[in-house]
């Protein structure tokens, strides 16, 4: 399997944190998470995701540059890189 995802934290306060998520080719991959706030993920380019849930079905998520979505804390997950490129996108969360 590929290398695993970057991410970088440019902020991380008490209310929140936000973290850009980069993958340098198909198969990068964050790794098993949970998510222990809301969040909110910002697409920086155009591209897919696949997301791997904890009963093993994968869902692929086309993203466009720029159009954010929000999700509640406790979601837990595997994101994937489907792109013969980079990708990235910026999560941010909020902690109160």
């Amino acid at each position: 399997m590929s290398d695993s995802a970057t991410s970088t934290v440019h902020i991380d306060n008490d209310r929140t944190r936000v973290t850009e998520w980069r993958f340098a080719k198909r198969g990068d991959k964050t790794g098993w998470h949970r998510h222990e706030y809301d969040y909110v993920i910002v697409p920086l380019l155009d591209g897919t995701l696949s997301i791997e849930g904890p009963d093993g079905n994968v869902n692929e998520a086309p993203l466009a540059s720029g159009v954010p979505y929000f999700r509640e804390a406790g979601v837990e997950h595997d994101v994937i890189s489907s792109n013969d490129f980079v990708f990235a996108f910026m999560e941010i969360e909020f902690k109160q």
